[in-house]
């Protein structure tokens, strides 16, 4: 594997463990105050997290893999 797969892969990776990170504590919040598990929406938070978080990680993947491979 060359240095821009590598730097990818990884990147995808990080993303969606802050994804779910982030999304995971939304979740808690709500699963005390406002749904129950298994409910929509349990699966629309993660869904617009997913969604924010993608949107966010694209529009920096350039600057991060401009810094990374050169």
């Amino acid at each position: 594997m060359n240095k821009k797969t590598v730097v990818g892969v990884s990147y995808v990776s990080a993303w969606i463990i802050i994804w779910g990170t982030i999304g995971s504590f939304i979740d808690f919040y709500f699963l005390q105050t406002i749904y129950l598990p298994g409910s929509t929406g349990q699966f629309l938070t993660f869904i617009i997290t997913a969604i924010i978080s993608t949107a966010i990680a694209i529009n920096i993947f350039p600057a991060i893999n401009k810094k990374l491979i050169n």
